[in-house]
């Protein structure tokens, strides 16, 4: 029998996929409605799926099944009209895991890194020829696309553990980049963090393997007693898969990679830093546990473009380069701006959009911390993400301590007045980095846009000479 299942906040980066496989899987019918549109949003429309602008109970009169994540609020219309209607209620996860019947299951999960890792592997599976399922939370640039139905045996999945969904799934193999201070106003206390991931591990069917860092005290705490097959990843010889002779230059970064002390092979990843070598080496162990060949999987390391807001480049010429990337949390902006820093800049322009109040409150001092490798850094507002206000938790009360702590060159400003203040002090051979999970991300395009019409300008009236 087919289902109508309504999807709350369609447009987001992990609903979307969600979305996308029901749509394609043609046993559904499919709704959704957010709160605005998006490319996303158009593209489902375009494959079928029926969406509204905004939230309304009439939109629930034929559902079957209402899917929903954590940034939908319990006093949401919709949310209300289906209990009052007795329509089953399914978080993100638990359709996820539905569709997950019948597969064998790859999650990557970890505060850092999951989506470019979870995008890596989907990359090395499809071009082994694996057909494999993919949701992802990020549009993998080869694909075009943050989800794919295969044909295949294998289902590839991000597991979001912010709000501890991603204890719906029975994965066979698992992917573990890191545990940090994150989420902490779902979990609370970090102990509870430990916990969640500890039930995570445990989820791994026994006949299955999990990776994980080896230079995480946090994962390795977890790991004392466990008695599975388990494969550690870093960047020196204590780990099970390593990566000597690493040379970062430019926009990519090599590395010979040994497993069990015996040379794999020389990579090559389109990617810069250490941090995504990190993402890179439980890929390998992956391709290597499923019996892929090396050189496909070398082959397709090299030919990975890249995850749209990953370090994405929006702009690049003689004079500037321009970077947006989805950094949020300081862990995530400290590896960020050292990785641009290996571009020698003349000078690094970071603009950062705070992400939730509750983050901002909570690794406040972090934050702090974590933007030393910046020449001229602008604050601006909070993105709320759905939160209401903290007192005393702000863009600018973030500026303040940054001013404080003595950095020279910061800014608190407006949102709608930073692409002016750019213009007015953009320099030959600079590099600007957008940094943040909201809507800070328009900026780098608009700001991209401005400068692609400059050089189409110039062309014009050398021509003209």
């Amino acid at each position: 029998m087919i289902k109508h299942i309504h999807l709350l906040g369609i447009g987001g980066i992990g609903m979307s996929a969600v979305a996308q496989l029901l749509l394609t899987s043609e046993k559904f019918r499919v709704s959704g409605c957010d709160l605005r549109e998006n490319e996303l949003i158009i593209n489902l429309r375009q494959n079928g799926a029926l969406v509204w602008i905004g939230h309304s109970r009439r939109h629930l009169e034929t559902v079957d099944i209402v899917v929903y994540s954590s940034a939908i609020s319990g006093d949401n219309p919709e949310i209300k009209e289906a209990k009052e209607l007795g329509i089953q209620l399914m978080k993100r996860a638990e359709i996820l895991a539905y569709l997950m019947q019948d597969k064998t299951v790859i999650t990557i999960t970890g505060m850092h890194g999951k989506t470019t890792t979870t995008s890596l592997a989907s990359h090395l599976l499809n071009e082994a020829g694996l057909l494999p399922t993919v949701a992802i939370g990020g549009i993998l640039q080869n694909l075009g696309r943050n989800a794919l139905v295969g044909e295949g045996r294998f289902f590839v999945a991000e597991a979001d553990e912010s709000d501890g969904s991603f204890l719906y799934y029975r994965p066979h193999y698992s992917i573990i980049t890191n545990i940090d201070y994150e989420h902490l106003d779902y979990y609370r206390d970090f102990s509870s963090i430990q916990k969640a991931f500890r039930c995570f591990i445990d989820k791994t069917d026994q006949d299955g393997c999990l990776f994980c860092w080896r230079d995480d005290p946090n994962l390795n705490n977890l790991l004392k007693d466990y008695r599975n097959r388990k494969i550690f990843f870093g960047l020196d010889r204590n780990a099970d898969i390593y990566a000597l002779n690493i040379k970062l230059q430019g926009l990519t970064s090599e590395f010979d990679c040994f497993y069990n002390e015996k040379f794999i092979g020389h990579f090559r990843i389109n990617l810069v830093g250490k941090h995504n070598i990190l993402n890179a080496l439980p890929v390998i162990a992956l391709g290597l546990e499923l019996g892929i060949n090396r050189e496909y999987i070398r082959k397709a390391l090299l030919s990975y473009q890249g995850t749209k807001r990953r370090l994405e480049m929006k702009f690049h010429s003689a004079d500037y380069l321009i970077f947006d990337d989805y950094g949020h949390h300081p862990t995530e902006i400290r590896a960020t701006l050292e990785a641009v820093r290996l571009l020698r800049p003349k000078r690094l322009l970071v603009i950062f959009q705070p992400h939730r109040y509750t983050r901002t409150k909570f690794l406040l001092d972090s934050f702090v911390n974590c933007f030393d490798q910046a020449d001229y850094l602008i604050i601006t507002d909070i993105y709320p993400a759905g939160e209401k206000p903290i007192e005393g938790i702000s863009g600018y009360s973030l500026y303040e301590r940054l001013r404080l702590k003595g950095y020279p060159c910061v800014r608190f400003l407006p949102e709608k007045d930073i692409l002016t203040h750019i213009l007015r002090i953009l320099n030959p051979k600079d590099v600007v980095l957008v940094l943040g999970a909201g809507s800070i991300t328009k900026l780098s395009d608009e700001l991209a846009g401005i400068l692609k019409r400059q050089v189409e300008e110039k062309r014009t009236v050398g021509k003209a000479y």
